[in-house]
């Protein structure tokens, strides 16, 4: 695939789960967890390391690549695209462990592609491409979150 069919690819995507909650997050949301993930036999941990990891992923790692690649006409490519490779690899890794291989797969394809890309200009394309779908696939993620859990853990008022 070329970077501009993997743009198009993640624009479907996310079109694709914009009112609708992907399968393998309905089922995490669930306690259905493939991976065997969590410990002592429960999967709230599992469900609050998705949450980190889609989170980050948004609204850190890809932001900041943007932001690098838009922004510093001195930026690197080959050094964007190994970072790419370390740090959103192993996401994506992630992604699969806490039982979101669909999602896994997305960012394994995002990194492939980074590592194809002859620009600075297709780089930040393909992230904002990404981004819009990892927003939403975060979006999603933090809707299965307990939150209703975090009244048993008030502050103590000084």
């Amino acid at each position: 695939m070329t970077v501009d069919e993997v743009i198009a690819r993640f624009e479907q995507e996310r079109e694709k789960i914009w009112f609708e909650q992907p399968a393998e997050i309905a089922d995490l949301g669930k306690g259905i967890v493939p991976r065997g993930t969590g410990a002592r036999g429960q999967y709230l941990s599992t469900i609050i390391f998705a949450e980190g990891e889609a989170r980050t992923l948004a609204d850190e790692m890809l932001w900041g690549l943007i932001r690098v690649a838009e922004d510093n006409p001195e930026a690197d490519l080959k050094t964007l695209q190994l970072l790419i490779k370390e740090i959103i690899g192993y996401k994506a890794d992630f992604f699969d462990f806490v039982s979101l291989p669909e999602a896994a797969k997305m960012v394994h394809l995002y990194v492939a592609t980074a590592e194809r890309c002859e620009t600075l200009g297709e780089l930040a394309n393909l992230s904002h491409a990404a981004l819009s779908w990892a927003n939403r696939l975060h979006m999603w993620v933090d809707f299965i979150l307990p939150w209703g859990l975090g009244d048993g853990f008030r502050r103590v008022k000084a």
